[in-house]
């Protein structure tokens, strides 16, 4: 069995920072090649610098506009020929208040979060599948989706409704999506992730000390994950050491939802 990706092309959004910067940088350590595509071109740049690599390719626009990600696609095959591992590690996290009318944060939520990978894994199957009809090998995966998700679909804080039923959606996304697309050899999974150290994680930490404490307490491995041990995971879920895996969500979280929220009763 093998992790290795070697050789193959991807596209990675949300790749600017945090957890999407670290799949993306740790596919293409993995002799992957790989597109960073950001909706923030300015922080895409900043990190690219002036000599990113031969297998290393960016792309910056506003990723909810259909004609933005069909160029994304055409720029990827422009560069690589071709389009093997898809990421959809974009996501943004905000604050929603659930009981007030006037409160968007929902929709803009499922317009961030969830759409933009819908459509995005729509136009890439449709290349992966209009590449396999050139492939000698009938029976082998012809590409692999990987999205990126959040305890949050399972866990209720009201505070982050809007986040979370994007989450719950992009789940079911992917499950669907594996169904779908498993006669055409393309699997379909998911990475949810509990608290690891991404950009809005740390925002959070910074402004309020106490947060830390209260994750490291509901978390029985005790610490904060690392974007590193999320790109390790999928890039296991993008390999063919995953072949017999679609539809899964393959949760990193250091078994923070394994505990019951409510306490026990004392005696």
């Amino acid at each position: 069995m093998t992790f290795s990706v070697a050789g193959k092309t991807a596209i990675v959004t949300g790749a600017a920072n945090g957890v999407g910067l670290a799949i993306a940088r740790k596919l293409a350590d993995s002799g992957c090649r790989v597109m960073f595509a950001d909706m923030d071109e300015a922080r895409l740049a900043a990190e690219m610098g002036s000599n990113p690599g031969e297998n290393i390719r960016s792309f910056g626009g506003d990723l909810r506009q259909k004609l933005t990600l069909a160029n994304l696609i055409s720029a990827t095959v422009d560069a690589f020929e071709r389009v093997d591992i898809l990421v959809n590690a974009s996501r943004q996290v905000t604050l929603s208040d659930p009981i007030c009318a006037e409160d968007d944060a929902v929709e803009a939520m499922l317009q961030q979060n969830l759409l933009p990978s819908l459509r995005l894994s729509q136009m890439v199957a449709r290349r992966m599948i209009a590449q396999a009809q050139k492939a000698e090998d009938s029976a082998a995966c012809i590409g692999t989706i990987v999205n990126l998700s959040s305890i949050a679909a399972r866990r209720t804080t009201p505070d982050l409704m809007g986040y979370s039923i994007s989450c719950a959606a992009l789940d079911q996304m992917t499950r669907s999506l594996a169904v779908a697309l498993a006669p055409r050899r393309i699997r379909v999974n998911a990475v949810a992730i509990g608290s690891v150290m991404s950009a809005s994680l740390k925002d959070a930490l910074r402004d309020h000390d106490e947060f830390r404490d209260d994750i490291l307490c509901h978390t029985p491995l005790a610490r904060i994950g690392t974007a590193a041990e999320v790109a390790e995971a999928v890039q296991f879920l993008a390999s063919d050491g995953a072949g017999f895996m679609t539809g899964q969500i393959l949760t990193v979280d250091g078994g923070r939802t394994l505990l019951d929220p409510v306490a026990s009763p004392t005696h």
